[in-house]
């Protein structure tokens, strides 16, 4: 049987995790749905087309996704002392998340803009409506499911990238997994972790997917 220290130990575990995805999460989105929309905006065929300043952000995009999240966080590690005081812990360990998940966020909510018809772009541009009235008005209410689908697969992935931050001591269940399942092979901790993780990422995409459908005009009730 689990003593309550163990208890106590998974249950700040799951906090720490929870505590890491929602707010790297949360950066992400802030950083990643402007460069998002500018990506959107300034492509070829955009509503403003600037092909230099799509072919830098893209660029740059692309290589932040191109580097293994494990390796970035040890790369942006002064930057992360910079910013959280130290290079270890939860709180510390949301400034790689965000800069691994912010490009990744960005891609998503691309596609999911992207995705809106371009007769109804046609058609707001047509009565005259801003640039500003498009995106605030029609692109992003239209893509409005997309964004909530990219959302879910994004916090997920963000969640797991929680777990791996648990290598180089970003604490959490990655961590516990890590320092007690594995290093000290207790397997009945390694395997309650892992539970407690597949548990928590199924409660992620159910609430996720639920959301989404309830804003899903195609579907009808």
């Amino acid at each position: 049987m689990l003593s309550s220290d163990i208890i106590n130990m998974l249950l700040e575990g799951i906090v720490d995790t929870l505590r890491m995805t929602l707010f790297s999460t949360l950066f992400a989105y802030i950083i990643g749905f402007p460069v998002a929309v500018l990506l959107v905006v300034c492509r070829k065929g955009g509503l403003r087309p600037i092909p230099i300043l799509h072919g830098v952000v893209d660029a740059v995009v692309n290589i932040l996704r191109s580097v293994p999240f494990l390796i970035l966080m040890l790369v942006v590690t002064p930057l992360t002392r910079a910013i959280a005081g130290r290079s270890y812990g939860p709180t510390a360990a949301i400034v790689p998340l965000t800069i691994a998940a912010a490009p990744y966020v960005a891609r998503m909510i691309e596609s999911s803009l992207l995705e809106v018809s371009s007769g109804v772009i046609e058609a707001a541009l047509s009565m005259g409506a801003s640039l500003k009235t498009i995106i605030l008005k029609v692109l992003i209410p239209e893509a409005k499911t997309s964004l909530i689908v990219g959302a879910t697969i994004s916090t997920g992935t963000i969640f797991g990238y929680s777990a791996m931050a648990g290598a180089i001591g970003a604490g959490g269940l990655g961590d516990i997994a890590i320092r007690y399942g594995y290093n000290r092979w207790q397997p009945d901790i390694l395997w309650m972790t892992v539970i407690l993780l597949i548990i928590l990422f199924q409660i992620i995409q159910f609430v996720g997917m639920k959301i989404s459908k309830k804003t899903d005009k195609r579907i009808r009730e």
